[in-house]
């Protein structure tokens, strides 16, 4: 379940076209995070310290720990 991320956030080129698709990944990684996180058992996810109610706030990107 452990993913590379290969894409850098550094680039900005200012065209339309590279942020929806920019948008369209973000969102993507978004739904693979909830996905797998909603897979994993209540005890399990207390095995790493989360409870059901953190999963949104992870996949966005925004849990400060």
């Amino acid at each position: 379940m452990a993913a590379i991320d290969i894409r850098t956030t550094s680039t900005k080129s200012g065209s339309p076209l590279f942020s929806f698709f920019g948008t369209i990944a973000t969102w993507n990684d978004e739904r693979m995070t909830r996905k797998a996180l909603n897979k994993l058992s209540a005890r399990e996810l207390d095995d790493i310290g989360l409870t059901r109610g953190d999963i949104e706030v992870i996949a966005k990107g925004n849990l400060i720990r």
